[in-house]
């Protein structure tokens, strides 16, 4: 088939042109601007770009019309390629449509759900199998740098996917996951996210417990005790087998709805969490000492662990695997050391990712050679929840481990980022243009200290014109 993309820049779609081109179908797409990571590494694969919605884009019938347009979540009616598509009858679905018909069928999926970590924990778990010898496919909302690609067909029957709850199309309201039908489901966390498309969190509890009611009996449920959002769901109905994570030092079998729960815990060796042991069952698996950071990785490559055993890894060669896990970008990922200071890119858009973030981050600057550096956050409320203002009495709080932030108050933000940090834990200051941002940084920061740029989004090309204006 000629198969084309539109808004094939965003992360999922970009993998998905990937994946189809992978099966032999000519693969063509669009996006609003084209950028990258993902514009490089299509360009690098040969799938042609194209900029805007330009209906000519989707040639005349008989003449290069194309099969099948696959229409990403982005895309809304009033498109001119949309109301092209309805318009002259053109075949079209959604991405997780595509993904779950062409690709998933009779494929083992191992899909990673959650508010937190769903890109790392699927690189995580895509990696081990790899390095097991599994060689499965994959589709990531990210790069992993151990594979350089986002997405691939594999040659094995094991497909791991990062299951996003956002909404699969205009015309589909349903949470991409529920597309899935997972045999192996991880639920890392569950937080109130996505406020534009989600009333409150019940309603992101829902399209959660969906996506357990298909999940085989015979499949497994892996999920942390300590988050009640997700004991919740659990209670409101589990079918298959499930494990257990927990921090406690001990676990009782009534946290889990049917039989004796099997117990995933983790004992810190290093502060910045570089350096952990595994149990399982109370029992030592071994211990990963690995270039990660931070208590929500650790919680991410137990989840991953887990879920590699449902398959048949061994937890001891998991461990083996990710002491050679690379992060994928944007996760925490050094850009550059620059006279001393250390420039940190990081995807973190919500408070409590940009908290963990943080405290890893804190634990490793006080390890180091410069235990006094400081961490200088440069934030960027992107995300369409933070835009709202959803977060906006709890965004001051969860910087309190660095300190000193520098947030960028865009036009497009509804709230008053000032009056938010009023009253912030650390100096903040609010920007209303990049340029100053970029200045103030290469003025302020010094020998030892570490700047981590937070963004979900591009951020306007900050992160190298910091890097220039620090050399």
């Amino acid at each position: 088939m000629h198969v084309h993309i539109l808004g094939i820049c965003g992360t999922f779609m970009g993998g998905l042109a990937l994946l189809a081109r992978a099966m032999g179908h000519k693969v063509t797409g669009s996006d609003a601007n084209v950028y990258p990571p993902m514009s490089t590494q299509l360009e690098q694969q040969g799938i042609e770009l194209i900029q805007g919605f330009d209906p000519a884009q989707l040639g005349k019938e008989g003449d290069n019309q194309p099969d099948l347009v696959v229409i990403g979540n982005a895309m809304s009616r009033g498109n001119p390629c949309v109301e092209a598509v309805l318009n002259r009858g053109i075949k079209y679905t959604s991405g997780p449509q595509f993904l779950a018909e062409y690709i998933l069928q009779d494929r083992w999926v191992l899909a990673v759900a959650g508010t937190h970590g769903k890109t790392s924990t699927s690189s995580m778990l895509a990696w081990v199998l790899e390095y097991c010898g599994y060689e499965p496919g994959f589709l990531i909302g990210g790069v992993p740098q151990n594979f350089g690609v986002s997405a691939r067909l594999g040659n094995s029957v094991f497909f791991v996917v990062e299951a996003d709850e956002y909404d699969s199309a205009f015309f589909d309201k349903r949470s991409k996951f529920v597309h899935y039908h997972p045999r192996t489901l991880v639920i890392n966390n569950l937080e109130f996210d996505h406020a534009d498309i989600f009333a409150d969190l019940a309603a992101i509890q829902r399209q959660f417990n969906h996506v357990i009611r298909t999940v085989p009996g015979e499949g497994k449920v892996i999920w942390p005790s300590d988050v009640e959002a997700v004991q919740q769901v659990i209670d409101m109905g589990c079918w298959s087998e499930q494990e257990i994570y927990s921090k406690a030092t001990s676990l009782t079998s009534d946290s889990a709805q049917q039989g004796e729960p099997s117990a995933w815990q983790s004992r810190t060796i290093a502060d910045d969490g570089h350096e952990f042991e595994v149990l399982f069952k109370g029992e030592s698996q071994g211990v990963l000492n690995w270039a990660l950071i931070g208590q929500h990785n650790i919680e991410n490559a137990i989840m991953a662990i887990a879920a590699a055993r449902h398959v048949g890894v061994a937890p001891g060669h998991a461990i083996e695997a990710l002491a050679q896990f690379s992060p994928p970008k944007r996760r925490l990922e050094l850009l550059a050391t620059v006279n001393g200071v250390a420039v940190y890119d990081d995807f973190a858009h919500h408070p409590t990712a940009i908290a963990t973030t943080l405290q890893g981050l804190r634990a490793k600057v006080a390890s180091s050679d410069n235990p006094n550096g400081n961490i200088i956050v440069v934030l960027e409320p992107r995300s369409n929840t933070m835009k709202s203002g959803v977060h906006k009495d709890t965004l001051a709080n969860s910087m309190a481990l660095a300190d000193v932030g520098y947030l960028y108050q865009a036009d497009n933000i509804g709230w008053d980022i000032h009056a938010s940090m009023a009253n912030a834990p650390i100096p903040v200051t609010v920007f209303n243009n990049i340029e100053d941002i970029i200045s103030t940084v290469a003025t302020t920061a010094n020998q030892g200290d570490t700047v981590v740029i937070m963004s979900n989004g591009g951020f306007n090309g900050i992160h190298q014109k910091i890097i220039k204006a620090l050399a």
